[in-house]
């Protein structure tokens, strides 16, 4: 989405320093402690359980004990999402259902989810996509009338909010990435977040090889540890949020106003209602209206060394894995996906980057029909 955010690198080589001279380098250190400590205070949440990645702990929750549920049994995610998601509930050998997204916001619909429930449904992963909140309340609802566990991806929400509650403390847990794409990162990382005190002490054994308090082994586990080196990072990373957070804001309205009078490029606009960090600058290409189709957009702001993505270039149902996991039409997640494209922001990224990427924008829409005859001409060339 854009350079990594780094934060203070003294400060980042200081505490190295540390970890170096108290040469605990790994296995539930002090900066672990206190990183576990600072998101679980921002979280609003009694436990945050450090992980060497998002992915590890999502196959931890789907995999604990309380889910229940024997091979092939069913899990509701939403089509638009990073492959993880899915990728997780399939390693712990369970059927991941594909649900279609609302058309605008491109979170899971709740209404689609009820209808997909089966007998052997056993959980729902609810995901705040490009920290959107999804609607917590209606899935809750959903889970307890139905008796099914309820766990969010909120990989990319980290001091995002639902109205004024931190994202965190929804559902039986939530999973938040600290990769270096993130607003907050350790390099690798990711965390369980929860107010389950049974459950958090599950996840802490398990990722520790399955030894509990009294060093004996009590639960099926992995090695999904937090280093120091890692936990130094992400409380560097910690540090600079508030300050990252502005950047990105600010970044967030210059594309708008820049981008207000290209017809059919429209920035994604957020619940005021809720905060989100503006960590993603997603947009929308109507091809309709912009004269040309958001892939061809990609090409033309690429030549120009502009680091866009599209995000996500097919929603889960076609990737390859999952084709099989959809027995209803999910025409919103497809339509999505022939539109979405984010846009470098972040720290590294200033006023005067984005008018310069904003005028490539303007350009190739103004040229729409003819940039779009030339790719095709350059396509079939090859």
């Amino acid at each position: 989405m854009g350079r990594p955010n780094q934060g203070d690198r003294q400060r980042f080589l200081d505490r190295m320093n540390q970890v170096l001279d108290n040469e605990w380098l790994s296995n539930m250190g002090p900066f672990m402690h206190e990183f576990e400590a600072r998101v679980a205070e921002l979280a609003g949440v009694r436990h945050c359980v450090s992980l060497c990645n998002a992915t590890v702990a999502l196959q931890m929750l789907v995999g604990d004990e309380a889910t229940g549920g024997a091979p092939g049994d069913e899990v509701i995610v939403p089509a638009l999402t990073f492959p993880a998601t899915a990728h997780a509930v399939r390693w712990r050998g369970l059927r991941p259902v594909v649900c279609d997204v609302d058309p605008v916001t491109g979170l899971i619909d709740p209404d689609r989810v009820e209808a997909l429930i089966t007998p052997r449904t056993r959980a729902i992963i609810g995901v705040h996509l490009w920290g959107q909140a999804c609607d917590v309340r209606r899935l809750e609802k959903i889970a307890e009338t139905n008796g099914l566990r309820l766990c969010f991806d909120a990989a990319p929400a980290l001091g995002c909010t639902y109205e004024d509650t931190p994202i965190g403390g929804f559902g039986d847990a939530e999973v938040f990435s600290f990769h270096a794409t993130k607003i907050v990162n350790s390099f690798e990382g990711g965390a369980i977040v929860t107010d389950d005190d049974a459950l958090a002490a599950r996840m802490r054994a398990v990722r520790n090889f399955g030894f509990g308090p009294g060093g004996r082994v009590e639960e099926v586990g992995t090695n999904g540890k937090l280093n120091e080196a890692a936990a130094a990072m992400g409380l560097t990373s910690l540090d600079a949020l508030e300050d990252t957070v502005a950047h990105n804001r600010a970044n967030y309205e210059t594309y708008r106003a820049a981008l207000a009078a290209v017809p059919g490029v429209r920035p994604l606009e957020y619940d005021a209602r809720h905060r989100n960090t503006h960590h993603y600058m997603m947009v929308t290409v109507d091809r309709a209206a912009a004269g040309l189709h958001r892939d061809v957009l990609l090409d033309v702001l690429r030549a120009e060394n502009i680091v866009a993505q599209p995000y996500f270039p097919e929603a889960m149902h076609q990737l390859r894995p999952y084709a099989d996991e959809s027995t209803v039409p999910l025409p919103h997640a497809e339509a999505l996906c022939e539109q979405l494209l984010a846009l470098p922001t972040g720290p590294g990224v200033s006023a005067d980057d984005i008018g310069a990427i904003s005028e490539v924008v303007r350009a190739a829409v103004a040229h729409g029909p003819e940039v779009t005859a030339r790719r095709h001409t350059e396509t079939t060339a090859q």
